[in-house]
């Protein structure tokens, strides 16, 4: 249901490094806003670029800036509770903020070398910062986690390494699609975690459910893309990996019943978002068989899926951990509604008015911008002050 009301009034005190998910959400949602303002000057032409050509600098940062800064107040936030152990706060966190801050800066005033070892580095330091907790509490469940965002280091170093000249220039295309693949994976791991209960749980009668073959299937076809790009396979194997993959998160998505949640904004943005992910796969299919141009299917999951899914966890889990109610109100709705309006302008629009290229990447740019704008401004007095019930955190 739709909310209008003012929360309570919050509680006195400084609290952004009580939990990872504070500051980097914050950092995550401020980014979003002024990079993308800016790249779109920038590819409009009334802004110069630096080292890494425009579309590349534009691609790693939303990736690895914007992306891992979620992924990072996410994980933060979610080992705790899924261990009982500490995960980084106080001084530890804010060196890690700061890590993600300096990794930012060296993108356009560093050398390549420098800019490649922050951006490795701050992956490594989230790895460090959940395995410690995720160790000693013997959850080798969530284990994979580390070796993602190790990979995912890896690749933000083999992108500098490329503007250097130490690896071939193709490597960046390589590495930032490896990037991709992995956050893909990690938002479809952690949907099919969240999203079936959390539709229930909001839904009375829903019946979200999951299938444990599909489920397989859905995870097993992202990780075969990801395989297939690695190796940098020929058009003719990704076309039908990409295809099975997208039937499979598709037959995935249709077991939690999306159409029971038009009611419930906070439900219906993850199943919304959740729905870009099959649209992805279908279009990589498409761009292989050269039917529509590459970027249609990236930022149907750069926009649409990730941004999506990171602007709807980060109202629920921000609200939740705050001692909120679990009730969207109407500025949440907007950045949802934005973000998908961001995701369809681009992709579609784009296809649909091939004059109008331009207009539809700068109105897709403005949607975003607005949507994450709005959230820092909103979540900011939220984020910067303990919880309303007193609990820590």
């Amino acid at each position: 249901m739709l909310s209008i009301e003012e929360p309570p009034a919050p509680a006195r005190g400084f609290a952004l490094w009580n939990l990872g998910f504070r500051p980097f959400y914050l950092l995550a949602s401020a980014f979003a806003a002024l990079s993308v303002a800016f790249w779109a000057l920038e590819y409009a032409g009334w802004l110069p670029h630096g080292y890494l050509e425009a579309p590349s600098r534009h691609g790693h940062e939303m990736l690895f800036g914007f992306a891992l800064a979620v992924v990072a107040g996410f994980l933060f936030t979610a080992v705790r509770n899924w261990t009982g152990q500490p995960t980084p706060t106080g001084g530890w966190l804010a060196a890690i903020a700061l890590l993600w801050v300096a990794a930012r800066v060296a993108i356009v005033v560093g050398s390549p070398l420098a800019a490649g070892i922050l951006n490795a580095a701050f992956p490594l330091a989230v790895a460090a910062g959940i395995a410690i907790p995720l160790a000693r509490s013997a959850n080798r469940r969530n284990y994979f986690f580390v070796a993602l965002l190790a990979g995912a280091g890896l690749a933000a170093l083999a992108v500098h390494l490329a503007a250097m000249g130490v690896l071939p220039w193709e490597a960046r295309t390589v590495a930032l699609s490896l990037g991709l693949d992995i956050v893909m994976f990690i938002v479809a791991v952690m949907a099919g975690r969240v999203v079936p209960m959390f539709t229930n749980n909001a839904i009375p009668g829903a019946g979200a459910s999951r299938n444990p073959w599909v489920e397989k299937a859905s995870l097993a076809g992202i990780l075969a893309v990801l395989a297939v790009d690695l190796v940098e396979a020929p058009p003719g194997l990704l076309i039908p990996v990409a295809l099975v993959a997208a039937a499979a998160n598709g037959a995935r998505l249709a077991l939690w019943r999306p159409w029971k949640t038009a009611g419930t904004p906070l439900v219906w943005i993850l199943h919304a978002s959740y729905a870009w992910i099959p649209i992805h796969l279908a279009l990589r299919a498409c761009a292989a068989l050269g039917v529509v141009a590459p970027q249609f299917a990236i930022h149907a999951l750069t926009i649409g899926a990730i941004g999506g899914m990171t602007i709807g966890m980060m109202t629920r889990t921000a609200r939740g951990h705050t001692g909120r109610p679990l009730v969207a109100d109407r500025w949440e709705v907007a950045c949802y509604a934005l973000v998908q309006l961001a995701a369809i302008v681009r992709v579609f629009g784009g296809l649909a008015w091939t004059g109008g290229y331009l207009a539809t990447v700068l109105a897709s740019a403005l949607c975003w911008s607005l949507a994450y704008g709005i959230y820092f401004v909103r979540y900011w007095p939220i984020l910067t002050r303990p919880r309303l019930d007193g609990r820590p955190g």
